[in-house]
């Protein structure tokens, strides 16, 4: 086929087979918009007989992807093999050393080694493009690389796993507890079987790292970022969240400040009246703070085979679109080789400070205990109330919730131990920072 853009497609599951399907019923319409026509002309998966409503005529099938990325007749790798490292990893060096264009969805590879590959790409003067890699419906990564070019960014922040999303809005929802809602995404595919990789933080985390670099000009730094996952978030919390005009997300959240730049990933209350605090179920939002632009909040789907599949597919018509010996739009957003070191902040204050929880035996002199803590450390309380739904007996647990003025992390964590020491305090406590989004 005559100027053909070639694609080989190494990962059949159910990104890589709606991909195909896109590409195959699509063909004519794709060749119009983007001035020539786009053929999948070899795949690489596992099982070569499973039937995935694609046609295979014509189309060279490989077991290997790295074998397919040194060998087969394509122009364009697209990785949907999944992983840090083994064939992911391989089959994408091997496909920029031999000079081909790559496009990948594959976050947790670019969180590990998308520096180096971001480097090798451009000394070969070929596209790498990861659309689909964070937030897979919403198109930050362009808006990052070239939309926004020319902004200085003060923060990014959002809700990067529809997983955690689903889990934390039927919790609200449905008074359901943490561990049946978790089932629940699981029984319908929005949680795999060991989901841990979603609920504790890592995928968000992952996603977080790249914006970062795209928006503030360092080095990939997934190893540096606070996590914290969901798993320790009860009903109770919930609950009191509520009370006080609040819903629970989780957040991925990277600001610069004067002494580096904060990475951190937890659950985070913000005000019901947010635009963020409206986006429910297994929705992303991503929001950018800037000089120039000011807010601009992204909404989308973030995962599942046809959102994930059409940013992929975009990133292939870009390739698709793009001239021969142009100017290549860097991979991270800047040349590679002038990425700055990443520099880590210190934790710092957050604009609406903390939400406390703590259980704790009911005697005389804890209300008085716990409020000296807090001015020990300097910290300022907009309300400590009891919210026990028992009446106080001499044999009961009480809840007692705290709410803090903006304070230092290092304050709060020093305060709570001091609490933990005095013997009255039943369990851990639960720490939930609480941010006012401008939007």
């Amino acid at each position: 086929m005559a100027n053909a853009l070639k694609i080989g497609v190494a990962g059949l599951g159910t990104v890589g087979a709606s991909l195909v399907r896109i590409l195959q019923t699509r063909a004519n319409a794709l060749a119009v918009a983007c001035g020539r026509p786009i053929a999948v002309t070899a795949v690489s998966a596992r099982d070569a007989s499973k039937d995935r409503g694609i046609l295979m005529d014509g189309i060279a099938w490989y077991a290997d992807p790295v074998e397919m990325a040194k060998d087969a007749d394509i122009d364009v790798f697209v990785e949907l093999v999944g992983g840090a490292e083994g064939a992911a990893e391989q089959s994408v060096r091997a496909a920029l050393v031999r000079g081909l264009h790559v496009v990948t969805a594959n976050k947790a590879l670019l969180s590990r080694h998308g520096v180096e590959l971001a480097k090798l790409a451009e000394e070969k003067g070929r596209l790498l493009n990861y659309e689909a890699a964070v937030a897979g419906g919403i198109p930050v990564i362009k808006t990052l690389r070239e939309s926004l070019t020319g902004n200085n960014f003060s923060r990014i922040y959002g809700i990067m796993n529809g997983t955690c999303n689903y889990i934390l809005t039927r919790m609200e929802r449905e008074g359901l507890s943490f561990a049946d809602c978790l089932k629940e995404a699981q029984r319908l595919g929005y949680a795999e079987a060991d989901p841990s990789f979603d609920i504790e933080g890592n995928d968000t985390a992952h996603k977080l790292s790249i914006l970062t670099t795209l928006a503030f000009g360092c080095e990939i730094s997934a190893d540096q970022i606070y996590l914290e996952g969901i798993t320790n978030i009860s009903i109770e919390d919930i609950h009191a969240a509520a009370d006080l005009g609040y819903r629970i997300k989780l957040l991925g959240v990277a600001q610069k400040t004067e002494s580096g730049i904060e990475q951190r990933v937890h659950p985070t209350m913000v005000p019901l009246d947010s635009v963020i605090a409206q986006v429910d179920g297994v929705t992303n939002a991503v929001a950018l703070e800037s000089d120039i632009l000011g807010e601009l909040l992204m909404v989308g789907p973030g995962a599942g085979g046809n959102a994930t599949a059409s940013a992929v597919l975009g990133d292939i018509t870009d390739i698709a679109k793009s001239r021969p010996g142009a100017q290549e739009v860097p991979v991270l957003g800047r040349p590679a080789h002038l990425l700055e070191p990443y520099r880590q902040a210190e934790m710092q204050s957050h604009e609406g400070g903390y939400f406390i929880r703590l259980t704790v035996q009911d005697r005389t002199g804890v209300f008085a205990s716990i409020a000296t803590k807090m001015a020990e450390n300097a910290i300022s309380l907009e309300s400590i109330v009891q919210h026990s739904k028992q009446p106080a007996a001499p044999d009961r647990p009480q809840t007692i919730i705290l709410v803090t003025h903006a304070t230092m992390e290092s304050a709060v964590r020093k305060a709570v131990g001091a609490i933990k020491g005095e013997g009255y305090l039943i369990g851990e406590p639960q720490v939930i920072r609480i941010e006012r989004p401008k939007g």
